[in-house]
């Protein structure tokens, strides 16, 4: 039976409630939160107005919200499973282990049950009580839970000093994976604070700036202890999982880790990736701008502010901090890829290949992106000849590339070459990517080019089905249709086409509908 705290906000509280909600849907995290703290203080025992509030609160930082919406969660049975690692933080920055311990085995009775052994491993070693690798080694049945169990056994070596056993750990987890940079920055700290400097400096060789910048900032500050390995485990666990669908967890997770350490300025980024994905883009920018310069995160959060600006709409804003990242002295590939990438949304196809000319000067010509992306840039800006070499060499160096096929094979068959290999790669990005519409769009349109009609129009169908606001491929299927004699499916199809198109392709596209397919060829690739 329902109790009255699942009743819908009534009097003040519902005024308040639907201020809140208003605000919410506008993207004002800050009024939301007050709005939703004051519907929660006019009906103290309503949980439809709590989770509202603690999710907002997470949002903007206020853990004293959070911390009481959550209450009242908890006393209804009703908290979601993710908020135990919330409490888990909290106890972990109030130093109450008997509070991390119920908060662990809340943990562990959730579908997030895989943290919990590594968040047991680290009390054990914190409190001196039990063994933290016979805990981690019980753990290992699930490939999520190896992978995380087998990470921090190593880091809890290092800080036991074991550092043989450390480096063997390491070096059967170690690759050039993401995952694998952070646990070479966690790992190095920890060699460094327990007098371990040659073994720290060794993790951090190598060619990214990140670990160049974490080398040259490497001291003793980090802490073995709970308070380290809970915030490192949270940003491990906020990366793997970060996405649009998931960005309320990221943001719990990025919140806690920075809860018990205030000075993560990885969980920082993650928290302001999430944040913009979430609409709050000023708070995230807040954020990357928290940075200090000195951190060895400054310049990853330099280009972050760049996709921030970028994701908010901000395209000129976007354009002109990457032209600064990218013209600043030392500038590196990754400043150089991001001009680039801002110039080809501002349509300035050549200058953008000359940015990515500029980082490949820097990487060299073994990065299939970069090929990729100069190659298309060239592309665009109509240079197919000094296009092609680039866009072919992206294929050699990534063989098994949907994308990469997928450019290649569509820019040939728009100029009608190679028609016979520009299918077959086409047709083995199609293998290996069967539900992407742009492939399957691209693939239909090779078959109608090469005469085989009857081949293509069911997957040009199939790809207007899946993608019906693309341009291109309702073009193609409005084409395809008058080639087959099928006049009304073919005009049903350039309409569909001409809602979104602009410029030259609504010009082109009102010529076919007034009078029929031109010769005007499509000059861009995907």
């Amino acid at each position: 039976m329902a109790t009255a705290a699942s009743d819908p906000p009534t009097g003040a509280a519902l005024a308040a409630y639907v201020r809140a909600r208003a605000a919410d849907a506008d993207g004002a995290s800050d009024v939301a939160a007050r709005g939703y703290a004051a519907a929660l203080a006019a009906d103290p025992r309503n949980e439809v107005i709590a989770i509202r509030a603690f999710r907002e609160a997470m949002a903007i930082g206020d853990l004293a919200l959070a911390d009481r919406a959550l209450s009242v969660l908890e006393a209804s049975d009703v908290a979601p499973a993710d908020t135990a690692l919330f409490r888990f933080a909290q106890a972990v920055a109030a130093k109450d282990m008997a509070a991390a311990t119920r908060a662990a085995d809340a943990v562990a009775a959730g579908p997030l049950d895989f943290a919990a052994p590594v968040l047991r491993a680290w009390l054990a070693y914190t409190t001196r009580e039990g063994d933290p690798a016979a805990i981690l080694l019980a753990s290992e049945i699930g490939a999520i839970t190896r992978r995380y169990a087998a990470e921090n056994r190593a880091l809890i070596q290092i800080a036991q000093k074991r550092p043989r056993e450390a480096v063997d750990t390491l070096q059967a987890l170690l690759g050039n994976d993401q995952a694998s940079l952070d646990l070479r920055i966690n790992a190095a700290q920890l060699f460094a604070s327990t007098g371990q400097p040659r073994l720290a400096r060794a993790l951090l060789e190598g060619g990214d700036p990140v670990l160049r910048a974490q080398a040259a900032a490497l001291d003793r500050s980090a802490r073995p202890g709970l308070a380290f390995g809970t915030s490192r485990l949270f940003t491990r666990l906020a990366a793997d999982i970060g996405s649009e669908d998931t960005a309320p967890l990221t943001i719990l997770l990025a919140r806690s880790a920075l809860l018990v350490n205030p000075a993560d300025d990885r969980a920082r980024l993650l928290l302001a990736d999430a944040l913009s994905h979430e609409g709050g883009a000023a708070r995230a920018i807040a954020l990357l701008d928290a940075i200090r310069p000195d951190s060895p995160f400054a310049g990853v959060a330099r280009s972050a502010r760049v996709e921030v600006l970028a994701r908010q709409g901000d395209d000129a804003g976007a354009l002109a901090a990457a032209q600064r990242l990218a013209e600043a002295e030392g500038a590196g590939v990754p400043a150089l890829q991001s001009y680039g990438d801002r110039l080809v949304d501002d349509g300035r196809f050549a200058d953008a290949a000359a940015a990515y000319a500029a980082a490949m000067a820097q990487a060299g010509d073994g990065d299939w992106v970069l090929n990729l992306q100069r190659g298309g840039a060239l592309e665009q800006a109509g240079r197919w000849d000094e296009a092609l070499p680039f866009l072919e060499r992206a294929v050699e160096l990534a063989p098994q590339e949907p994308v990469a096929l997928n450019y290649l094979g569509y820019a040939q068959v728009e100029r009608g070459l190679n028609l016979t290999e520009a299918r077959g790669l086409l047709e083995r990005a199609r293998a290996m990517r069967p539900d992407d519409p742009a492939i399957t769009d691209s693939l239909g349109w090779a078959y109608v080019q090469s005469g085989e009609l009857a081949k293509g129009l069911p997957l040009l169908e199939q790809a207007a089905q899946a993608e019906p606001a693309s341009v291109a491929i309702n073009e193609h299927l409005g084409d395809a249709y008058w080639q087959a004699g099928r006049r009304f499916e073919a005009r049903y199809a350039w309409r569909a086409a001409a809602i979104y198109a602009e410029d030259v392709d609504q010009r082109r596209i009102a010529a076919k509908l007034e009078g029929g397919p031109t010769a005007a060829p499509r000059t861009t690739a995907r």
